[in-house]
């Protein structure tokens, strides 16, 4: 498969990933088998300390995105069109809002946007179901333990701040567009 992007296949991805998430209580056998895998392993290690686990587990979560994003996606073309967009930005900073120029510049990078929309989508086409699959079960797993990290994130918000600043740095370190 090549690294231009498909929103056929992501749509695909996307519903099968929404099927998973609706079916997750009435169809037992998804959640079992999920439970069979994750309850040994991430399981086990939020089990040993809920903060210490749950930091792990986001970092191994951002490894595999950030790797996932910069082996999937067309990192050469990202870069360049992220410059271009960069350099529209400079460009329309000196004309005045509303100008002829300044209107032809906006229109310029407006039309960049879907190609490079497209390219950046494409790994949500390996990662949507492992992470659905990963947040439902975290989900069960929070409902049977009331904790809050540093006395007030939910598992959510934790893992969202944590997967923030742990993919800025991957992302940087790695030179990820």
């Amino acid at each position: 498969m090549d690294k231009k992007g498909s929103f056929g296949l992501i749509f695909v991805v996307m519903v099968a990933s929404l099927a998973i998430a609706a079916f997750w209580n009435s169809l037992p056998f998804i959640k079992n088998s999920v439970g069979a895998v994750l309850n040994p392993t991430a399981g086990a290690l939020l089990n040993l300390d809920l903060t210490f686990g749950m930091t792990i587990l986001v970092l191994l979560l951002s490894v595999f995105m950030t790797l996932i994003q910069k082996y999937t996606t067309d990192q050469k073309t990202l870069r360049e069109m992220k410059e271009e967009q960069k350099k529209l930005q400079q460009d329309m900073k000196n004309f005045q809002v509303g100008s002829k120029e300044h209107t032809e510049l906006s229109m310029k990078s407006m039309k960049s946007i879907g190609p490079m929309f497209k390219l950046s989508m494409r790994p949500i086409i390996y990662t949507a179901i492992p992470i659905i699959l990963l947040f439902r079960w975290f989900t069960d797993y929070f409902a049977l333990v009331d904790f809050r990290f540093f006395g007030f994130l939910s598992w959510f918000w934790f893992y969202l701040l944590g997967s923030i600043i742990f993919s800025s740095v991957l992302r940087k370190v790695l030179k990820v567009v």
